[in-house]
């Protein structure tokens, strides 16, 4: 092994499932070659756990080479004929997310304890993007979050979701009782911004003088008077970059002088946040480079494809004296509004909305999750052989593509729906009365053949947002208490944001407190293009995601972690004792921007009201459904799909 590997830890002896790693790039047939499944456990297993499966996860080898090949045309050709199961059902959901989960609470509200559901879902486990990852050091049990991170939404959440909230125990309003909100700062520990030298010319951590409101700690640097003073003397820009992001916070210079508020932000929704800085602001590119990363976690892509009046609403810097009006101009993207009811309305559970997807599985398979209450479910285990037991009036088949979905008869007067779906090397049919797709909308046009062309375009249009969500688990924490940081902005690293875990402590579980206790540092990469329009950034990160191997993403996070925190005696071998790489080349809802989605600027009927039109016993559900990347909007499709349904019987 190369001398620097092996001081990064890549012979360490850490949990990985290497085993089929890298398979995802050689694999182009239907099903995955029969030489693997031996080494697939089947739901059945006594060790079957998904949760607690380390090294690359998310979307996981296994989850899509079927809908890959459907895509590529040859699924069928390779498949051979579906194997009738016989089975029969007044609803077969597609997609086993939240929105899929919520589709089944709402219809078996309606059609009684008795009504037969079947849900199919690809991964190896359900909760669709609340993905559960649990940890184990030494004694300690610990949790991550892959994915959907918290009940929170730009907006207030709708009566619909509130209720559904409520109904699982979940009490928002006291989440302060959970979550230890100033410890790090009581440990002198503040947000920094790490400059790489690939792209500053020096490796170096620096105090973050003005972060950005909302992060996932929700801390804001102590109060000091010299922050300015330190970050002027310690960033690696040029004097003239320097004085460029001085003027930038602090300066009132309105850059627009003659316009009014509206034709100010009319201009704002038209330019990007990059050229507003080069073209009106003047700054050098070095802060163009600071800020590029900044609006990632939100959008999955940069400044050069955010607009400048989304900039506006976000924070950043360089509007305070343009003389803007608070209410939102239009084409503002939801997250760039402020809500103070929204922002009030919030909960982080330690796996974050995989609590959410565990509560609703409890109430419609209660033996699959002991317990019940809303505290118990984070340290509860689920029984995974409980899912799909025949007995039952709610299933659950897990480990399941679908790949064709089509009325038995014509869509206007047909009874029921068949569903064939790959599972394990074989295709299978089940019907069902009422079908609800729950699954990505960029999937549905392969697999639903009858849908109008329209619709398939709207439907097609839906470009997820590609992300990883990386978790790391430090066998402690005193690196980041000798530094003082809890949390990192690194614009040109190959992550670009990580912190500690929120410090949350629900029922039996107990969050780190102490910097010599092992501890989640989570982190986050959004692979995007910058320089094209949003979608071809997404399409370009996605294929990203697929052709990167795990030991590529491995050997990356361990790097960026040693220098960063090296200098407070991060040792990479040594300090890791886990890895869990959340792979989602079809992560976030794609949500609509002024730059790139005329329709959303100008007004008129929006792609995703096409796509989530009824059809027939189809109906159609999901965030992607509402254009909209949070829960509340999972729960409220569902809720509208299951109504559809219910109208149209």
């Amino acid at each position: 092994m190369d001398p620097k590997d092996r001081a990064l830890g890549l012979d360490r002896n850490i949990t990985r499932r290497d085993l089929l790693n890298g398979i995802a790039l050689t694999v182009g047939s239907a099903l995955l070659p029969a030489h693997l499944f031996p080494f697939i456990e089947d739901e059945n297993s006594l060790t079957y756990y998904p949760p607690a499966l380390t090294g690359l996860r998310g979307s996981h080898v296994g989850s899509f080479e079927a809908a890959h090949s459907l895509r590529d045309g040859d699924f069928w050709t390779q498949a051979g004929p579906p194997i009738d199961t016989r089975e029969a059902y007044d609803l077969v959901i597609v997609g086993g997310g939240i929105s899929g989960l919520a589709a089944a609470h709402y219809f078996r509200q309606t059609a009684g304890p008795k009504a037969r559901i079947l849900i199919i879902e690809n991964h190896d486990d359900f909760g669709g993007h609340a993905k559960r990852n649990e940890f184990r050091v030494g004694n300690r049990s610990l949790l991550g979050y892959g994915g959907t991170y918290a009940i929170e939404s730009p907006a207030p959440y709708s009566p619909v979701a509130r209720a559904l909230v409520e109904e699982l125990g979940i009490d928002v309003p006291g989440f302060q009782k959970y979550v230890t909100r100033n410890l790090y700062r009581s440990l002198g520990l503040n947000p920094k911004i790490f400059f790489d030298k690939e792209t500053f010319g020096a490796d170096r951590l620096v105090i973050n003088p003005a972060p950005l409101a909302g992060s996932e700690t929700d801390d804001q640097p102590s109060p000091q008077s010299d922050l300015w003073k330190t970050f002027m003397e310690e960033a690696p820009l040029s004097q003239p970059a320097r004085q460029d992001i001085f003027r930038l916070h602090h300066e009132k210079k309105d850059y627009l002088p003659g316009l009014s508020s509206p034709e100010k932000k009319a201009r704002l929704a038209r330019m990007s946040y990059a050229k507003f800085l080069t073209e009106l602001a003047g700054v050098s590119q070095e802060i163009v480079r600071l800020y590029q990363a900044a609006p990632q976690p939100l959008f999955g892509v940069g400044i050069d494809a955010v607009s400048a009046q989304d900039a506006w609403g976000l924070g950043l810097p360089g509007f305070d004296g343009m003389k803007l009006d608070p209410s939102p101009g239009k084409g503002m993207n939801r997250d760039a509004i402020r809500n103070e009811e929204a922002e009030r309305y919030f909960f982080h559970f330690p796996d974050g909305n995989a609590s959410i997807a565990r509560l609703l599985v409890r109430q419609l398979i209660p033996d699959a999750i002991p317990g019940n209450s809303s505290s118990d479910i984070v340290t509860a285990k689920a029984d995974y052989a409980k899912l799909d037991e025949s007995s039952r009036a709610v299933r659950m088949r897990l480990n399941s593509t679908a790949v064709r979905v089509k009325h038995v008869g014509e869509p206007a007067t047909a009874k029921e729906v068949e569903i064939a779906y790959a599972r394990y090397g074989k295709a299978y049919t089940v019907r069902g009365k009422n079908c609800i797709l729950a699954c990505w909308h960029a999937v549905i046009p392969y697999i639903c053949e009858q849908l109008p062309e329209t619709q398939k375009a709207a439907l097609a249009s839906a470009a997820k947002v590609p992300l990883l969500y990386t978790n790391v688990v430090l066998r402690n924490w005193t690196s980041f208490q000798k530094l003082g940081v809890n949390s990192v902005y690194a614009p040109g690293s190959y992550h670009t944001f990580l912190n500690l875990d929120n410090p949350v402590s629900i029922g039996d579980y107990r969050c780190s407190r102490m910097p010599e206790e092992p501890i989640v540092v989570h982190m986050v990469k959004t692979p995007c293009k910058p320089g094209l329009p949003a979608r071809t950034q997404h399409r370009v990160g996605r294929g990203e995601l697929f052709r990167t191997t795990f030991e590529t993403m491995e050997r990356n996070i361990r790097d960026q972690i040693a220098r960063t925190l090296g200098s407070g005696g991060f040792d990479p071998a040594r300090d890791i004792a886990a890895i869990t790489v959340n792979r989602w080349p079809h992560g976030y809802a794609y949500e609509y921007n002024s730059l790139w989605d005329k329709f959303w600027l100008e007004g008129g009927e929006t792609p995703c009201e096409i796509a989530r039109k009824p059809f027939g016993r189809l109906a159609i559900a999901n965030a992607d459904a509402a254009a909209y990347a949070y829960t509340d909007a999972a729960i409220d499709q569902a809720y509208r799909a299951v109504q559809e349904i219910v109208g149209r019987a």
